[in-house]
C-alpha cells in the first residue's frame, strides 16, 4: 500500500514528463508534406487546405494571413503592412519582401507643428499610413505562388460569410480593443455586434470583408490602391479629416530587398534591413557570440545580465540609426559587423547593469501583430510578419470595407533632424520583423516572434534557446522569457536609470535576486512576452518539425 501511494506521489511530482523540458506544452508537430504554424488554428487549417490543393507554401502563407485578417483582427489586416522572408528552393536563395506603406503625401511636419503636438497619437486619423498588405500578397503571389488567387483567398471568404467561432484569448483582446475604438465611425457597426466584442466560442462573420476579398480576388491589387476601395478609404479619410488619399494609395509599392545575416556558432540568422529593428537581433548575437553561454547556464542571472547588457546596446543604435533608408544612410554592413561587436562589447560590465548607454562610436559611411510560418513539399519556406500595430489598428474603417486601417505612423519622431523624424511620402520605423535561420546555407527554421519590441529580443531568445542550450523547436519558444523594457526609442525617447526586466513565469528566485544584485530593476508584465511561431526542416529526411506556443490561441499542423 505505501509503495503505491508513493508511486502515485511521485508520479504526481511538477515537471515529471516522459519526454520534453518542463515548461514544454506539447511536442513538435512532425509532417513531410507541408506544414503551417499560425497563431489561430483555422488560418492554419486554411494553410493546409491549401497545400493539399496543391499551393506553394507562399499560397499557404498568404491564405492564412487572409485568415487572420478574418479571426483575429486585433494583430492584423489589410489595413496593416507585411513582411516576408521566402526560401525559395529553385533558387536555393532567401528573398526579402519589404511590403510597408508611407506616410500621407500632404501630411507634413508643420502641420504637426501647428497643432502642438510634441507625438503622433495612436488613434484617429493622423496615424494613419498608406496600408501595404494586400500589396504585399501579390507580390509574393506573382513571384511564388502557384494557384490563382481566388483559390488562395477562398477559405477566408468562406468563413466571413459563413462566420466563424471566436477564440479564446482573441475575445479578451477583441473586447480591450473595442472599449477604446467603439467611437469611431464604422467601428462598431463592423466589429462589435449587438453592441459588444463577441465572447469565446461566438459566431462573427464579416461579410463586408468577404466582399472586398472577393473583388481583389477577381481584380488584383489594383482593386484595393486604384479602384473602389481606394476611393472608399479616400472618402471616409477626408471625413474624418485624415490625410491619406486616393493618390497615396495608388503610388504604392512593395520593395524586394535582400536579407541580411551574421553567423553564430555555426548558424547564420537572416533579417530585413531597416526600416524595421530585425538587424538589433544581429547585433545582439555578435555581441553575445564571445560568451560561453551553454556554460554559464540559461537560469543563471550572468546569462540574463549578458542578454539585458547586449540588448541595451543594439537598441541605442536602433534610436540612433533605424529609419528609411530612402532618407538616411543606414550602416547596416558596419552595425553588423563582428568588429563593431567587438568594439561595443568593451561598453558591457560583467558583473554591473548600465544605467544609461551614451551612443556608440560615430560610424561614418557613404552613405500587436501575427506571425506564421509555411513550408511546402518541394522545400519551400516562408516566414511571415503582418500587422495593424496597435491591436485592431487607428480606428478609421471605412466604409463598407471590414478592415480597420494601421496607426504605424504612431512610431515617427516630430522631433526635426533625426533619422526617424516625420516627413510625407516616408517609411516609419518598423517593429515587425520575420526571421529565419539557415546552417551552412542550407533552411533551418523559418520563424517569428510577435510584440513590438519584444520581437528581436525573442528572436535572439529562440536562437539561443536551440543553439547553445539545445531546445527543440517546441521548447525554443515555450521556455519562459526575458523582455528588457526603456531603451532609447526611434519616437525620441531615452532610456532612464537603466529601463525595467520582465521575466515570465518560470524563471527562479535565485535569478531574479541574482539580477538585482547586479543592479537591474525587476518587474512585473503580463502578456507581452510574444507569439511564436516556427517551422524547422530536416534537410536529410526532408522532415517539417512544427511549433506554435500557448501564449497564442494558435497550432502547428502538417499532413
Amino acid at each position: 500500500m505505501l509503495s503505491t501511494l508513493l508511486s502515485i506521489a511521485l508520479l504526481a511530482l511538477p515537471g515529471d514528463r516522459i519526454t520534453g523540458r518542463s515548461f514544454a506544452t506539447r511536442s513538435e508537430v512532425i509532417a513531410r508534406n507541408g506544414m503551417a504554424a499560425t497563431s489561430q488554428p483555422l488560418a492554419t487549417q486554411a494553410a493546409l487546405e491549401i497545400l493539399r490543393a496543391g499551393g506553394s507554401a507562399v499560397d499557404a502563407a498568404i491564405a492564412a494571413n487572409a485568415m487572420l485578417a478574418l479571426s483575429e483582427p486585433t494583430g492584423c489586416g489589410l489595413g496593416g503592412d507585411l513582411f516576408a522572408i521566402v526560401w525559395d528552393e529553385s533558387t536555393r536563395k532567401l528573398h526579402g519582401l519589404n511590403a510597408c506603406g508611407r506616410s500621407p503625401a500632404t501630411l507634413t511636419l508643420e502641420e504637426f507643428q501647428r497643432r502642438k503636438l510634441s507625438s503622433i497619437p495612436p488613434l484617429g486619423p493622423l496615424p494613419v499610413s498608406v496600408p501595404g498588405c494586400v500589396d504585399g500578397w501579390f507580390e509574393l503571389h506573382r513571384r511564388f505562388g502557384k494557384l490563382p488567387m481566388a483559390a488562395v483567398l477562398a477559405p477566408a471568404i468562406r468563413y466571413a460569410r459563413e462566420g466563424f467561432p471566436v477564440s479564446e484569448l482573441i475575445a479578451h483582446y477583441w473586447e480591450r480593443n473595442g472599449e477604446r475604438l467603439k467611437d469611431y465611425e464604422n467601428f462598431a457597426a463592423t466589429f462589435l455586434p449587438d453592441g459588444r466584442a463577441p465572447r469565446t466560442g461566438e459566431l462573427f462573420r464579416n461579410p463586408l470583408l468577404a466582399s472586398v476579398l472577393e473583388d481583389i480576388a477577381k481584380e488584383g491589387r489594383d482593386a484595393f490602391y486604384k479602384g473602389e476601395i481606394a476611393r472608399r478609404i479616400d472618402a471616409y479619410m477626408r471625413r474624418q479629416g485624415g490625410f491619406l488619399t486616393y493618390e497615396d494609395l495608388a503610388a504604392h509599392a512593395s520593395t524586394w530587398v535582400d536579407p541580411v545575416s551574421t553567423s553564430y556558432r555555426g548558424y547564420e540568422l537572416w533579417e530585413l534591413p531597416p526600416p524595421g529593428q530585425g538587424i538589433a537581433a544581429l547585433q545582439m548575437l555578435n555581441l553575445l557570440e564571445a560568451y560561453d553561454l551553454r556554460a554559464i547556464g540559461r537560469t543563471s542571472p550572468q546569462f540574463v545580465h549578458l542578454f539585458l547588457e547586449a540588448k541595451k546596446l543594439a537598441f541605442e543604435d536602433r534610436a540612433r540609426y533605424y529609419a528609411d533608408p530612402d532618407f538616411m544612410r543606414v550602416p547596416v554592413q558596419r552595425l553588423i559587423s563582428k568588429e563593431y561587436a567587438a568594439e561595443q562589447r568593451k561598453r558591457i560590465s560583467p558583473d554591473k547593469a548600465a544605467r544609461e548607454i551614451p551612443p556608440g562610436p560615430p560610424i561614418l559611411e557613404q552613405g500587436d501583430t501575427i506571425c506564421l510560418s509555411t513550408a511546402d513539399a518541394t522545400g519551400n519556406m516562408v516566414s511571415l510578419i503582418q500587422s495593424n500595430f496597435r491591436g485592431m489598428g487607428s480606428g478609421m474603417t471605412p466604409d463598407g470595407c471590414g478592415f480597420v486601417l494601421q496607426d504605424r505612423g504612431e512610431l515617427f519622431d516630430l522631433t526635426p533632424g533625426r533619422p526617424n523624424s516625420y516627413a510625407p511620402r516616408k517609411l516609419p520605423f518598423h517593429t515587425i520583423i520575420p526571421g529565419f535561420i539557415t546552417k551552412a546555407g542550407e533552411p533551418y527554421l523559418a520563424f517569428g516572434v510577435m510584440g513590438g519590441a519584444t520581437q528581436p529580443q525573442g528572436h535572439v531568445q529562440i536562437a539561443i534557446n536551440m543553439i547553445d542550450f539545445g531546445m527543440n523547436t517546441q521548447e525554443a519558444g515555450d521556455a519562459p522569457r526575458i523582455l528588457h523594457e526603456g531603451s532609447s526609442e526611434p519616437t525620441g525617447g531615452t532610456m532612464k536609470d537603466g529601463g525595467r526586466v520582465f521575466l515570465e513565469s518560470g524563471w527562479d528566485y535565485e535569478t531574479v535576486r541574482g539580477l538585482i544584485e547586479r543592479g537591474h530593476s525587476v518587474g512585473f508584465n503580463r502578456g507581452d512576452f510574444g507569439g511564436y511561431q516556427a517551422i524547422r526542416v530536416d534537410r536529410a529526411t526532408r522532415t517539417f518539425y512544427g511549433a506554435s506556443e500557448s501564449r497564442k490561441d494558435g497550432q502547428a499542423a502538417g499532413f
